[in-house]
């Protein structure tokens, strides 16, 4: 599995592996709407855990973050919070909205793990999310892993559960490719730097 993911995004969604957790907490395990996800990423677990963690510069290497705000100061720890914006588009269930996202760190372990819940608040839309992130040192890099669900009734009765799978599988999907290119980025400019 590690091949594989050292050059793609490889979904876990049919994995039977334990759900992932943060200090023993996990994603909502009633939720319908879930994915898994993880890839390699061939870069220091530091930079890693900078990048995940510094939310106020995700839109510099994650395109569909149009703005983030944090709502507190300081570190990065459990209680922070942040509130975040990208675009939804148009499926069978929703018309194309913004997402309004305001996201709380609620169990995190520095350089190995993040738990975050919120509501995401569109245009007839209102999602209840529960995002757990693990970080992992292996062979090779660091393995990243994250898991999400989505509750609330416009995606779990209104909503076609598979529609909402699917665009929550192409969420983490891009957001594991962009954070893998913006870590290996940063490595490779270190190293020629160097």
């Amino acid at each position: 599995m590690l091949a594989a993911a050292a050059d793609s995004v490889a979904p876990l969604s049919s994995r039977p592996d334990a759900p992932l957790t943060c200090r023993g907490r996990g994603v909502d395990p009633d939720a319908l709407v879930r994915h898994r996800s993880e890839t390699l990423i061939a870069a220091p677990l530091r930079t890693l855990w900078k990048i995940q963690t510094d939310v106020e510069r995700w839109p510099s290497w994650q395109p569909p973050v149009e703005t983030v705000q944090r709502l507190d100061h300081g570190p990065f720890r459990k209680g922070s919070a942040f509130r975040w914006r990208m675009p939804i588009p148009p499926n069978p269930s929703t018309p194309a909205t913004g997402l309004e996202i305001t996201s709380t760190v609620r169990q995190i372990e520095r350089d190995a793990c993040i738990r975050w819940t919120g509501p995401a608040i569109g245009e007839g839309l209102r999602i209840d999310g529960v995002h757990v992130w693990t970080f992992t040192r292996v062979r090779g890099g660091v393995l990243v892993r994250t898991e999400e669900t989505h509750t609330g009734a416009e995606v779990e009765v209104e909503a076609n559960v598979p529609v909402a799978t699917r665009l929550l599988r192409e969420g983490l999907e891009a957001w594991l490719h962009n954070l893998k290119a913006e870590a290996e980025a940063q490595t490779e400019a270190r190293a020629a730097a160097g």
